[in-house]
């Protein structure tokens, strides 16, 4: 929820230092606190995707409904969904050819009773076409019963004998301990970097009528043996993407997209996506993809066991750990049909509230696969922009489109030479950092032509660099346009970074800016701060605000740099890390917030 409203004195209408500002509807959080746990946020996982609820409120503030909400960076389309939810139309433009399919059909509302009804008729005829894959013997009650996951593990070599060694047995002899795995045969230390040789099913967690929950049993062979049926895709993951060298696709012999999935749940997807596409209804059946292409992670090699809890899939690479899962396919993909409907219901129930009609088959929101350097739309045609641009090399989206993309009609992919990103080694077609801010800069200047006048720009952005946010700065100011200083908010959406869990500080800044910005000129010159001012600026922010993490409190010093036109290239979050320590600041790990470190 927002932590307080924003001061505003050039935002009602009057002139402001750049122009006359529009006015805006309704006061705008400073800070915006969001979970991630909505059913819109549920329905379908993407690379980085903003809740809808921290960006319907910058919508309905900055628009009166009808208006035309523009994002030329729509990723998972929840610009989208905030405007249709709120009463608006958008146009949405995207490279992502994963990012189109799953934005339109976030759109795309159908009733739950025909969506229940055809995905259960899907899994019938894939269930028919593949056989009892998942059927098993209960070792309790020695009737039927039914795989919900199977627990997955690594044979690896060991380093002093080179015996083959189970993975999770070893770790279960070690009584769940990583640090005392040992070879069983010679003693020596086996971890998660010993050679991979293979992996082998060690456990299933059945459902059976004998028990009233999920039992696990020692894996046994299902009913069925996966057989040839329905051709799977296979694309090739070729070795100079960014994601090849950074997940070691090549040492692991992961280099295409069916490595990464076992042959069991190959077969299961085949049939189930064939029998998706066989829908008669046209809007059904791109539901019913969409609800497909939501359970691929979790179907596949890189949803991590964990002894307590599933630990997810890390969505920004391709690891696969030593123990994984393989659920169920047509179990996943049932329950993936509810969250849709609960999405589509949740979007409803926004539209009543606000009094709203029913959404009709011509809903104004329309995504195409386009550059946001050339946008297809008439001079000053749209009244606001929302956008959350790609954030330098945090993550490279077509590497990682390639997964979901083999799996839809056509097999399209995202072309990796019109993505906003940075590379972080040079692989022969090296995409820089001057590439990256002369997209940037092309896209602002697009967003500028398109603009109503006195029409604002919001754009979320994050990064750990200093050198990236000046990036944004020289583009912004390229583009013809300025960051509005009493409308820049903190967007927290409750993640920290794993990397920073064992130290307590966090190597990578886990909450974004939203600047909002409108054409103009700055008269003020961007000044390079000196290190006293820097260290003065985080002084303040941690002994002024309450329950500061260290991301939050390195966002509060970027934004304070807009504010006096610092060069914020000088503003690493290593450096505001390094300046919270010297000041005696630790990370309380329960709660991930700062606090005085006390002596003695």
């Amino acid at each position: 929820m927002p932590r307080r409203a924003h001061a505003r004195a050039a935002s009602n209408g009057q002139v402001g230092p750049f122009g006359p500002a529009r006015e805006v509807a309704h006061p705008l959080p400073a800070s915006v606190a969001v979970k991630r746990s909505d059913p819109v946020y549920m329905a379908h996982a993407y690379l980085t995707k903003v809740p809808v609820t921290a960006v319907i409120p910058f919508i309905e503030a900055m628009t009166a409904p009808g208006d035309t909400v523009l994002d030329p960076f729509a990723g998972s389309g929840m610009t989208g969904v905030a405007a249709l939810a709120s009463g608006r139309r958008a146009r949405l433009f995207d490279v992502s050819v994963l990012g189109r399919h799953i934005g339109s059909n976030y759109v795309n509302l159908v009733d739950a009773g025909p969506l229940r009804r055809d995905g259960r008729a899907a899994v019938e005829r894939a269930r028919k076409a593949v056989g009892d894959l998942y059927r098993v013997t209960c070792a309790s009650c020695g009737e039927l019963a039914e795989t919900a996951k199977t627990i997955c593990s690594f044979v690896v070599e060991c380093g002093g004998c080179a015996a083959q060694v189970n993975y999770y047995e070893a770790l279960e002899d070690a009584d769940w301990n990583k640090a005392a795995m040992r070879c069983f045969r010679c003693g020596a230390p086996i971890s998660s970097r010993s050679l991979r040789l293979r992996e082998e099913p060690v456990v299933d967690s059945i459902v059976c009528p004998c028990s009233s929950t999920q039992m696990e049993q020692p894996w046994s062979e299902p009913l069925a043996a996966p057989a040839n049926g329905s051709p799977w895709p296979d694309v090739a993951i070729e070795s100079n993407r960014q994601m090849y060298q950074a997940s070691a696709l090549g040492r692991h012999r992961l280099t295409s997209t069916a490595s990464f999935f076992g042959r069991r749940n190959l077969c299961a997807l085949a049939a189930l996506r064939d029998a998706v596409e066989a829908t008669d209804d046209a809007t059904i059946r791109g539901k019913l993809r969409f609800a497909f292409t939501a359970i691929l992670t979790r179907a596949s090699k890189r949803y991590q066991w964990s002894r307590q809890r599933p630990l997810n899939a890390a969505n920004a690479n391709y690891y696969i750990a030593p123990v994984f899962y393989e659920w169920n396919v047509f179990d996943l993909f049932t329950r993936k049909v509810d969250a849709v409907a609960r999405s589509d219901e949740w979007i409803r129930a926004q539209r009543r509230e606000r009094g709203l009609v029913a959404v009709s088959r011509e809903h104004a929101v329309r995504y195409d696969v386009g550059s946001a350097t050339s946008l297809p739309l008439e001079d000053q045609s749209v009244d606001y922009v929302f956008t959350d641009p790609p954030f330098g090399s945090n993550i490279f989206y077509s590497d990682m489109n390639l997964f979901h993309e083999a799996w839809l009609p056509g097999q399209r992919l995202t072309d990796p030479g019109l993505e906003a990103v940075v590379d972080r080694t040079d692989t022969g077609s090296f995409r820089s950092p001057d590439r990256y801010e002369s997209i940037l800069t092309e896209a602002l200047s697009e967003c500028r032509r398109v603009l109503k006048p006195n029409g604002y720009i919001t754009m979320l952005f994050g990064n750990s660099s200093g050198g990236v946010w000046r990036i944004l700065q020289r583009a912004i100011a390229q583009a013809g346009l300025v960051v509005v200083p009493e409308l820049i908010a903190t967007l927290d959406k409750g993640q920290r970074s794993v990397k920073g869990l064992a130290s307590g500080f966090e190597h990578v800044s886990t909450v974004d800016l939203m600047l909002t910005l409108s054409s103009g000129c700055s008269s003020a010159a961007v000044v390079v701060p000196t290190s006293a001012e820097v260290e003065g600026v985080v002084r303040d922010i941690v002994s002024t605000t309450e329950r500061l993490s260290p991301s939050q409190c390195y966002v509060e010093a970027v934004r304070e740099g807009f504010r006096r036109s610092w060069d914020l290239s000088v503003i690493d979050l290593s450096a505001v890390t390094k300046l919270l320590r010297d000041a005696d600041y630790e990370v309380d790990k329960r709660t991930g917030m700062l606090r005085q470190r006390v002596s003695g």
